[in-house]
């Protein structure tokens, strides 16, 4: 007689780890990192190191202090610490990076429970705790190899309007101003095609994001309707790597399709909002943040059918 094992549910078994899983994203931000790198010089790779350093130790400590598993071999504070630093300008202080990295981990992440438990993204939580703490050197930016210093491409369209310069292939190459991981659209996108190959990511929240932000700011363009540039706006900042690389965290993401949907309908409209009307030309970060706080809402809105609900329901249960 065969003996079979009971378990209860969840019966779906995959071969992916939380280890494999961060291990891809690692990979698909390799080309980002490196032309950060290129571009910006010997600063911006102490940036990226230092940040990802204190990442990892904050996790090891704290996980040792609350006599916890030490699950630092998973890669989720790597990433965490390797995100952070791509979303901060080159030239910044190198505590700067280590406060945030301390921030995101200790506070965002581990408080709330760990790995799986946190509410709000721990990387952009940590900018923007580091943005309203340090703002002059968040705000602090310098052309690729030189130490000239310059402005965004999302900050020169918000003083001169319609009348700013398109510097499309500078924006999708990254030789423009900006933070360290976000300037090369080429590079985040080959990351991003290599994630959704891998099935890490579902591409329908950057693909909806992106959109959402390029026909918005077209439509309501800065003299009236249908004269704003979307595929400008579509290119700078950090909308590529926070559409591909944030938005799309499981943790802090809808579970279904359609509040996935939703989702990036609300981060495109936000970002969109901020960059035409806000006092700040960027509105990345600060959208997706807002949104992570209506997810619980989103996945309690829209639950997918339960198996047999209308059988039950024809059978008058």
């Amino acid at each position: 007689m065969d003996k079979y094992t009971l378990s209860s549910s969840p019966h779906v078994r995959s071969a992916e780890t939380t280890g494999r899983i961060m291990l891809d994203v690692i990979i698909a931000l390799l080309p980002a990192t490196v032309l950060g790198v290129v571009f910006f010089g010997w600063n911006a790779l102490w940036v990226v190191l230092v940040s990802t350093a204190a990442a990892v130790a904050t996790e090891a400590l704290l996980q040792k202090l609350m006599k916890k598993k030490i699950t630092i071999t998973d890669g989720s504070a790597a990433v965490t610490g390797l995100l952070l630093a791509l979303n901060l300008p080159p030239s910044v202080p190198l505590y700067i990076p280590i406060v945030g990295s301390v921030f995101a981990i200790a506070i965002v992440k581990q408080c709330f429970g760990g790995i799986g438990s946190n509410f709000l993204n721990p990387a952009l939580a940590a900018r923007a705790f580091l943005m309203l703490s340090w703002t002059p050197a968040m705000t602090s930016w310098t052309m690729p190899a030189d130490a000239v210093s310059t402005v965004t491409p999302l900050a020169a369209i918000k003083e001169a309007g319609a009348g700013a310069p398109s510097p499309y292939l500078d924006m999708f190459l990254g030789t423009v101003g900006g933070c360290i991981g976000e300037t090369s659209a080429l590079a985040l996108l080959i990351g991003g095609i290599y994630l959704v190959a891998r099935r890490v990511i579902d591409p329908s929240i950057p693909l909806i994001y992106i959109a959402t932000v390029g026909l918005f700011t077209w439509v309501a363009g800065p003299d009236g309707l249908f004269t704003g540039d979307g595929l400008y706006h579509m290119l700078a900042g950090g909308l590529m790597l926070g559409a591909i690389y944030m938005a799309t965290d499981y943790t802090t993401s809808p579970m279904t399709v359609k509040g996935r949907i939703i989702f990036a309908l609300g981060c495109g409209v936000v970002t969109s909002v901020i960059r035409l009307w806000g006092g700040y030309p960027e509105g990345v970060s600060y959208s997706i943040l807002l949104m992570n706080l209506f997810v619980p809402l989103i996945d309690r809105a829209i639950k997918p059918r339960m198996f047999g609900s209308v059988a039950l329901k024809e059978a008058g249960k």
